[in-house]
């Protein structure tokens, strides 16, 4: 099987032109930082991938923006002989590379590393103005008055679910569900 994996940063990006008429068996496609693996299509496809399958991605940089993360994920399919082809690269990896290959993979890697880094640079840099110019005000709550978590929380409390059962269910983290159950208990407490 040919399997395609596509991956933008956000959701309101779109994925069309990744392997846009590449013949593909399957394809699976990630809404996700990849500043790491932690993501369920990446890790659904490296499960569905069997000896013999090809796992086809547009570039290095969708596939993982660390060199240790690409070079393990690589070096863990072609272990179990399934290839890895990077269309805009043009390369394919299958356990039987040459050191070149394998040192064109250590430094598209690198690049991608060093880009992600640089992005986080001027990201940090323009936040930095923007407090200076007292224009920024930060990610908006995840639980906020009009978005029904909060009473999808409130629900949850009354049914007696934990914390984590909660954060699952209003898909946010348990450190939110934490924070917003102790503003809860000092609004209570001042009423």
């Amino acid at each position: 099987m040919r399997i395609g994996y596509r991956r933008v940063s956000s959701v309101d990006q779109n994925t069309a032109r990744q392997l846009e008429g590449v013949p593909l068996d399957k394809v699976f496609t990630d809404h996700a930082s990849g500043k790491d693996t932690a993501r369920p299509e990446l890790q659904a496809a490296l499960e569905w991938a069997r000896e013999g399958d090809r796992l086809v991605v547009h570039s290095m940089d969708r596939l993982a923006r660390n060199l240790g993360d690409l070079r393990r994920i690589v070096e863990s399919l072609t272990t179990r002989k399934v290839e890895v082809e990077f269309i805009k690269e043009g390369m394919v990896f299958n356990g039987e590379d040459t050191p070149m290959s394998k040192f064109m993979l250590n430094i598209m890697g690198a690049f991608a590393e060093l880009e992600r880094a640089m992005i986080l640079e001027r990201q940090r840099e323009g936040v930095a103005l923007a407090k200076r110019a007292g224009k920024y005000r930060g990610r908006a709550p995840a639980i906020r008055p009009g978005n029904g978590k909060a009473a999808a929380l409130e629900a949850g409390l009354a049914e007696g679910l934990g914390v984590a059962e909660l954060a699952r269910k209003v898909n946010v983290s348990r450190q939110t569900v934490y924070s917003w159950v102790k503003a809860r208990q000092e609004r209570q407490a001042a009423a």
